[in-house]
């Protein structure tokens, strides 16, 4: 099964959540080999790979993260599977912060978010979008 969008139930849930604090969002992506746009979107015959459509889809979302006063606060590479499924492996990694949940609801309402959105779905195969609370670090676990 693939996860590109969320489900309704699962947007309702997360809509039902206290919306006026922090939030993070902890992001794991894999790309399409090719993309798969419409049909008759314009990059549909461009032979674009997955990981050229995310680059539009962060080029055209990044100022509406911005705007909404969202930021990338960590970024990664995978490098292995150490506790997991053998066949999870991901091509981004990263937590986006939000002043809160209003923001980000407010990011994926925008009308400018919502033409980037096109970009995302012609290049994820499978993705996992996961909200956190934020918590301070430290030198323990738990």
């Amino acid at each position: 099964m693939t996860h590109v969008d969320p489900t309704r139930a699962q947007f309702d849930a997360f809509k039902g959540l206290d919306r006026d604090h922090p939030v993070e969002m902890l992001n794991l992506v894999r790309f399409r080999d090719l993309a798969n746009y419409p049909g008759d979107h314009v990059l549909a015959r461009d032979g674009l790979t997955g990981a050229e459509a995310y680059g539009h889809y962060g080029k055209h979302s990044g100022p509406v993260l911005q705007k909404v006063g969202g930021e990338i606060i960590w970024r990664g590479g995978f490098e292995a599977m150490l506790i997991g499924p053998d066949d999870e492996a991901w091509d981004a990694l990263f937590i986006a912060r939000y002043p809160t949940a209003h923001a980000f609801l407010a990011m994926v309402s925008d009308p400018e978010y919502q033409a980037a959105v096109v970009h995302r779905q012609a290049a994820v195969a499978t993705s996992r979008l996961i909200r956190c609370t934020p918590a301070a670090g430290g030198s323990v676990f738990g």
